[in-house]
C-alpha cells in the first residue's frame, strides 16, 4: 500500500512542479467569511477553489481519489475540514469551529436554571373512558371503510315538477 505525505510533492495527483501563490491571510473575520476567498483542495494540492464552491468540489474530487479518501477523516464539527486519520484527534481539541455545550459560569452555577413543575390539574375528573366506550361500533379493519360499504335505503325524491328522480345505485367508476 502506497503512503501519501499531505502537502509534498510526492502526491499521486501532483502534475506540475509549480505551485499557485496563496494570498496572506489576515486576521479579519470579514476574510475568513468571504465566499471568493481561495482555499487549497485537500486532495489535490494544484486545486485553488473558492470558499462557496469548496463542498461541491470536495465530492468530486473525493471521487476521483479513492485511496486518498479512505486515509482523510472529516472533523465533526465542519465537514470541510478533511484530516488524515492521526491527526484528526489533535485536531478535534483545536478546531476553530469547535463550540462548548457548557460555559463557565453553568460549571460554576449548577443550579442556576431549573425547569418549572407543571401545576395543572384536570378539571374534569369525572371523566371515564371505560363507560363512555360504544360496545355496537363496527370493529375497525385496515382498508376497508364502513362508511362507504354500507347502501342507505334509496327513496325517489318528487322535484317541483312532480318528476320523480333517485341517486344511482353505483357509482360510474364501480364495475
Amino acid at each position: 500500500m502506497a503512503s501519501f505525505r499531505f502537502g509534498t510533492t510526492t502526491s499521486p495527483c501532483r502534475t506540475s512542479s509549480t505551485t499557485i501563490p496563496q494570498q496572506p491571510e489576515e486576521n479579519d473575520i470579514k476574510d475568513t467569511w468571504d465566499p471568493e476567498r481561495l482555499v487549497q483542495c485537500p486532495y489535490d494540492k494544484n486545486h485553488q477553489i473558492r470558499v462557496a464552491r469548496f463542498p461541491y468540489h470536495i465530492i468530486k474530487c473525493r471521487k476521483n481519489h479513492p485511496k486518498l479518501a479512505k486515509e482523510l477523516k472529516t472533523c465533526p464539527f465542519n465537514a470541510r475540514h478533511l484530516l488524515p486519520k492521526h491527526e484528526l484527534a489533535a485536531h478535534m481539541e483545536t478546531c476553530e469551529n469547535r463550540v462548548s455545550v457548557f460555559t463557565e459560569s453553568d460549571m460554576n452555577d449548577e443550579c442556576s436554571w431549573k425547569v418549572p413543575v407543571s401545576t395543572w390539574v384536570n378539571p374534569n375528573m369525572t371523566e371515564d373512558w371505560d363507560t363512555e366506550v360504544d360496545d355496537a361500533a363496527a370493529p375497525f379493519v385496515w382498508g376497508v371503510n364502513a362508511k362507504l360499504s354500507q347502501r342507505p335505503d334509496v327513496k325517489p325524491t318528487t322535484t317541483d315538477d312532480g318528476l320523480k328522480l333517485r341517486s344511482p345505485r353505483t357509482a360510474p367508476w364501480d364495475n
